[in-house]
């Protein structure tokens, strides 16, 4: 295995690292349900977003509403993402209203109780029950008045490096959007490649022609048997490419190949579809399979399951991104606060709002020259979000 100095002493990824520390009084505030509300919404994307599994022209995605006893209301939201979780809106709906209702309207209990009610209520449905957990979290917060970050341990001033998916087209279009993305302040590029080898190689040599030394994080989604993987990614360093990591070469499941490409390549390999939940963090930890592990609320269930993860990342001294699926603004927002609380998070991969052709709701976070900040303001920092307000129309 191969390592590379911590982002939080190099240049760049985080300024003004933070322990996470939350504070046990508020850990164990008792929160009183009473209702739980979701709606539908439909965001056409500026362009389709095509990775090596799917393509992407607009996001149905579902907001759920968690009001508690003295009137707090609280957002989460969840993206149809069925090629990844196997969840549409439909079904996403169906667990919100079904299950994941019944496990907590009419319950006092701690956030910790309350998170654990919702991860017991079905199996699977990750991304519904990420977004009923977030809103639980974003009411949990305002109703103590303070951000979530500081409630998970962190500092609302801390700030992150984000990074700008390229998606997968023919190198042209790559090389465009490449330059674009520098032109607009990006340092960071997240070049997605696929199944053929040779044609990877042409698409990530027209984004390196089109923007040279702009930092890059390769992303394969399982397109890469290992011996491909190791293959292409060593003739990439031969060829002098900045490249600060590259994640999942290989499928999933095999977890013997990512320990052979890890072992075999001088560049940090990154699980994704890999790791699940803090189960599958530690098989990977303990195969020394990775370098670093990249956590998804919508395959977390929420920030609890992500949580778990980043303390066995912290305690094996591995390195941690939050990125996403493609998600609006609300799981973005819980994603960042995360990220900025969190001492083994050194890197994200946050932006898909900026890929929407509306981005609502107002607040949560910022971002300038590439780095996210936070825009404080209790829970999530969000205005709320209702059924009427998507111009894109499509709500339910």
């Amino acid at each position: 295995m191969t390592s590379t100095p911590s982002p939080r002493s190099a240049p760049g990824p985080r300024v003004a690292a933070s322990p996470r520390d939350a504070p046990a009084p508020q850990l164990s505030t008792p929160l009183s349900v009473v209702a739980v509300r979701s709606h539908r919404h439909r965001a056409p994307l500026l362009r389709p977003f095509v990775t090596a599994a799917r393509r992407t022209e607009a996001v149905e995605y579902v907001v759920a509403e968690v009001e508690l006893a003295d009137g707090t209301i609280g957002q989460g939201s969840a993206a149809e993402t069925v090629a990844v979780t196997g969840e549409s809106a439909d079904t996403i709906s169906v667990a919100l209203q079904g299950p994941l209702r019944s496990a907590i309207v009419g319950v006092t209990g701690t956030i910790t109780e309350l998170s654990a009610r919702v991860a017991g209520a079905l199996d699977g449905a990750t991304s519904a029950k990420a977004s009923l957990e977030v809103a639980l979290h974003d009411a949990w917060a305002q109703s103590l008045g303070a951000p979530l970050v500081e409630l998970l341990g962190g500092r609302p001033g801390d700030r992150l490096l984000n990074d700008m998916t390229i998606s997968l087209e023919d190198p042209e279009v790559m090389a465009r959007h490449a330059r674009e993305a520098v032109a607009s302040g990006e340092q960071i590029l997240k070049i997605k490649l696929g199944h053929d080898i040779e044609e990877d190689r042409h698409r990530l040599a027209a984004v390196v022609e089109a923007a040279p030394g702009i930092r890059l994080r390769l992303d394969a989604n399982q397109g890469w048997v290992p011996e491909q993987a190791i293959d292409i990614i060593t003739g990439f360093l031969e060829d002098g490419l900045p490249i600060d990591l590259v994640e999942q070469p290989v499928a999933a499941a095999n977890i013997e190949g990512l320990a052979r490409v890890s072992a075999a390549v001088e560049v940090p390999i990154m699980a994704d579809e890999s790791v699940w939940n803090a189960e599958d963090a530690r098989r990977l930890v303990e195969a020394d399979a990775v370098d670093m592990l990249n956590i998804k609320l919508a395959k977390t269930g929420g920030l609890r399951g992500a949580l778990a993860i980043a303390d066995i990342a912290l305690e094996a001294g591995v390195e941690c991104m939050v990125g996403a699926m493609m998600e609006p603004r609300i799981s973005i927002s819980a994603a960042a606060h995360l990220a900025i609380a969190h001492p083994a998070i050194t890197m994200i991969d946050l932006d898909p709002p900026f890929w929407f052709t509306s981005d609502v709701p107002a607040g949560g976070y910022a971002q300038e020259d590439g780095w996210l900040r936070l825009l404080g303001g209790p829970g999530l920092g969000l205005e709320r979000l209702i059924a009427d307000v998507d111009p894109s129309g499509g709500d339910q």
